[in-house]
């Protein structure tokens, strides 16, 4: 299989369900702001996360991926038959989850934090603030465009991302810079 095809060379792509759309065309910003905030989060993981944060983080990452097929499907023609690319209200719940163990370690919140700190708290701190872009995105597309959990998700996943770079520079022994 050849990674390049040429079908895009007049700036268009398809969508899962064979329709052609403009590389412009907003559903195609939106999944391409999730496969960004992935990105991001591979760049966090090869930073030098512990493996408890590391390990959240590749689960995130495979529900990217998921919630981009569900973005490039408008017709749902994936929906039913892939179950690796369903996005559920358990996966909100781990991301709950997940916060609730994470902040239990951490001090209290008094002010504002400036993103920064350790490499790879700052890179989470990046990772948020794409995170956020992308729900924008999804969130524009309309209210009946997508699945309302995609969006729940996306919104879950920055608080997710934001106290775990709290988390990484916690543990990293990196002081968080107060505004």
């Amino acid at each position: 299989m050849k990674i390049y095809t040429k079908t895009g060379d007049a700036g268009e792509t398809s969508l899962f369900d064979n329709t052609r759309v403009s590389k412009a065309d907003a559903r195609v910003d939106a999944y391409g702001d999730v496969d960004e905030v992935n990105a991001c989060l591979g760049a966090a993981r090869a930073a030098g996360l512990d493996a408890d944060l590391g390990g959240a983080l590749e689960q995130i990452q495979k529900d990217l991926f998921a919630l981009g097929a569900r973005l490039a499907d408008p017709s749902s023609r994936i929906a039913e038959r892939v179950t690796k690319a369903a996005i559920t209200d358990a996966d909100v719940e781990r991301l709950e989850g997940t916060i609730d163990r994470l902040e239990t370690e951490l001090p209290p919140l008094r002010r504002f934090i400036l993103p920064g700190g350790s490499p790879a708290g700052s890179l989470l701190h990046l990772a948020r603030t794409v995170c956020r872009r992308a729900e924008r995105r999804v969130v524009a597309l309309g209210p009946n465009a997508v699945e309302p959990v995609l969006i729940v998700y996306l919104n879950r996943l920055s608080d997710l991302l934001f106290v775990m770079a709290r988390a990484a520079n916690h543990r990293a022994r990196t002081a968080e810079t107060e505004w």
